[in-house]
């Protein structure tokens, strides 16, 4: 069963953790981008680098994607 406590934003993946995308929590232009990048609703990612303040790289597939801190936040993830 889920809680509430399984859904967290992207930047609290720790190095090497995976999860779902569920959510993105940004506006229409921030979520255009997202989404033209992969980073869509149902779609694993796993965290490579997170250092507040800088710049949270994460793997989509083959892919890497680097984000900076606020947008990543506003990712919503089900940590797997």
């Amino acid at each position: 069963m889920l809680k509430l406590s399984d859904f967290i934003p992207l930047t609290m993946l720790r190095e090497g953790e995976t999860g779902v995308v569920v959510d993105i929590q940004s506006g229409v232009n921030a979520r255009g981008k997202l989404l033209s990048m992969g980073i869509t609703p149902g779609v694993r990612v796993r965290m490579i680098k997170s250092r507040k303040p800088g710049p949270v790289i994460i793997g989509i597939g083959s892919s890497k994607i680097a984000l900076g801190w606020g947008i990543a936040s506003k990712i919503i993830v089900r940590r797997e």
